[in-house]
């Protein structure tokens, strides 16, 4: 029979035991994108890979601390961001009360969700001359663009997550007597938590996506635009590095939403892959 001291031991050497684990991942998951850029850098130094097609990674690396001591990335970024931000609002809040609307009533799923169906296939660039018409060619059609790509994947997955709500809980509801507005409250919208985070993660990368098509819109400032004037002078470095602040700020804004998730969904116990 083991003692209790041995099994408080035993207990404290497998907590240790899994928080190595994740930092043994994450060490691992860097050696692909290492090795890349070895391989990228190599490539560039001997000749195979010309800087006319893509300039190399000290090269990049050197021409973004130059962008960032100038002031030019970080004024670029805060443009963006401001951009993302406003679209994100919009859209988010348009989308949720849609899908609230359709999704707790027949009259306005009949009203709601067929017209967003129909416009969640339109394409970006297909709006940009309608959107340019009707908004001008300042900053309004830049936010449209983004809180109209903003708000279908926020509406389709909190419009699903309400109506999979499990019918054996809303029964239970109803048995305890609940209203509609308490059993809204603390059952419909706590049951389609879930699934509304995961159009909020999806959202928030669609919107650096449609951030990306609306720089395209006479911009003077933002990422885009520095893109673009990169292009034209055939500066692949500063086109690399627009990329990767794109994506930095894509997987930032990510880790921000999956911080929320794990704190609203504390309660539920999810699958932790072995």
């Amino acid at each position: 029979m083991s003692s209790p001291a041995l099994d408080l031991g035993a207990a404290r050497q497998a907590a240790r035991t899994r928080a190595r684990v994740p930092r043994a991942t994450g060490l691992q998951r860097l050696i692909s994108p290492i090795v890349l850029l070895l391989l990228w850098q190599a490539a560039s130094s001997s000749g195979l890979l010309p800087e006319r097609l893509i300039a190399a990674p000290v090269k990049i690396a050197g021409t973004a601390v130059d962008l960032t001591a100038d002031g030019t990335l970080p004024n670029a970024i805060g443009v963006s961001l401001q951009r993302v931000v406003e679209g994100f609002v919009i859209g988010a809040v348009a989308a949720v009360v849609l899908a609230l609307a359709a999704g707790l009533s027949r009259v306005g799923e009949n009203a709601i969700d067929p017209p967003m169906q129909m416009l969640r296939a339109l394409p970006f660039y297909g709006l940009i001359p309608l959107f340019i018409l009707w908004f001008g060619i300042g900053e309004t059609p830049k936010v449209a663009l983004v809180a109209l790509g903003v708000a279908f994947p926020l509406y389709l997955n909190t419009y699903a997550g309400i109506r999979g709500v499990d019918g054996g809980l809303i029964e239970a509801g109803r048995t305890l007597r609940l209203g509609r507005t308490a059993l809204i409250r603390h059952v419909i919208l706590p049951g389609a938590l879930p699934q509304t985070l995961v159009g909020l993660r999806q959202s928030l990368g669609v919107a650096w996506l449609a951030l990306i098509v609306a720089e395209q819109v006479n911009a003077d400032a933002g990422l885009g635009y520095m893109i673009n004037d990169a292009r034209e002078f055939m500066r692949t470095d500063v086109i690399v590095v627009g990329l990767v602040v794109y994506s930095a700020l894509g997987l930032i804004t990510d880790a921000v939403v999956r911080l929320i998730e794990r704190r609203a969904l504390a309660w539920r116990r999810a699958f932790q892959p072995a």
